[in-house]
């Protein structure tokens, strides 16, 4: 096991031993703790195997294969693994079966971090200029998430270095079933996206459940991504906003998160913190200037654009991250 100690650790070492010692404890408490490696190698196998099942559309034999694939690994790593089953309605009159993963590691623990993406696919490419109505592989949109908090999952279980809190991912179901871009009549009585977080932020799978911040992780693979500071995540979570940054800075993937802003993303934590009161941030790839990125919604969304030096920034960020608590 290679555990990862910022380089900070040996200069304040280092200036430990000439310092006085009141200086010295100064130095020695900003020490970070140690923290397993996350392998972008791993993560991108993850993203490219649910990209063999096919689109993951709720209904179909891709999403019920890949269902299976995630709770057998989830249970694999040592989580315990159980679904939050419910009925939804699309925006276009069908009800579908749809099913949270919900994964605990060290159940009984207090304090708990949530972290959370989505595993289905969009069934239209509403936003391509061919084949409009089929679905996209989802390789970066659904995909590059789900692998990111599985290869966190695969260290947590198989590595000797354990987090001293409890850890919970939610993988959501029926994010991205939102009505089409070219619709030229919208119902807007109920939001059609984030079925699952919908559901899960108003009957959580425990009465009293409850986590000290949350993270999601969405659009996380692309190459060339940036991550810009949410508008929802600064509204409702923007200590841990800071923490998230800082730590992604501080390990040397600053380049990847930038100390901008961009604005409020309708996605599955706008109602984690709406509903269920848990502050949770968003990581997601969305310019301020730009929108989301030139594969969104369209079959180039494809294992093409991921790139193991994105998933890398995000999964190890987000592993020191829950190491430091």
């Amino acid at each position: 096991m290679k555990n990862r100690i910022w380089l900070i650790t040996l200069l304040a070492l280092a200036a430990a031993c000439s310092a006085p010692k009141e200086e010295a404890s100064t130095i020695v408490e900003k020490v970070a703790k140690p923290y397993p490696t996350f392998s972008s190698d791993s993560a991108y196998a993850f993203v490219q195997k649910q990209v063999d099942f096919g689109p993951r559309v709720p209904e179909t034999p891709g999403h019920a294969a890949t269902q299976t694939w995630l709770i057998e690994k989830l249970k694999g790593y040592g989580f315990t693994v159980e679904t939050q089953d419910f009925e939804a309605n699309t925006y276009d009159g069908l009800t579908w079966n749809l099913s949270n993963i919900i994964a605990a590691y060290h159940p009984e623990a207090k304090k708990r971090i949530l972290l959370a993406a989505h595993y289905d696919t969009r069934r239209i490419a509403d936003k391509d200029t061919e084949r409009l109505d089929e679905p996209i592989d989802g390789a970066n949109d659904g995909a590059s998430g789900v692998a990111v908090l599985l290869e966190i999952a695969r260290v947590i279980g198989t590595q000797e270095l354990k987090p001293e809190v409890g850890i919970d991912i939610i993988l959501f179901d029926g994010e991205d079933d939102g009505e089409p871009e070219h619709a030229k009549v919208k119902d807007n009585s109920k939001v059609w996206w984030c079925l699952g977080s919908q559901h899960w932020s108003q009957n959580k799978h425990r009465a009293n459940y409850s986590a000290y911040y949350g993270i999601l992780v969405d659009l996380v693979g692309a190459k060339g991504a940036r991550f810009y500071r949410e508008g929802y995540s600064r509204k409702y979570a923007s200590g841990i906003l800071k923490k998230v940054w800082d730590n992604a800075h501080q390990v040397g993937q600053g380049d990847f998160f930038i100390y901008k802003d961009s604005p409020e993303i309708l996605d599955d934590h706008a109602f984690v913190n709406q509903y269920a009161r848990i502050p949770m941030i968003d990581i997601i790839e969305y310019s301020p200037d730009f929108g989301f990125g030139q594969y969104h919604h369209k079959h180039a969304d494809n294992m093409d654009i991921i790139d193991q030096r994105t998933l890398q920034a995000v999964g190890e960020t987000v592993l020191f991250t829950i190491y430091q608590e």
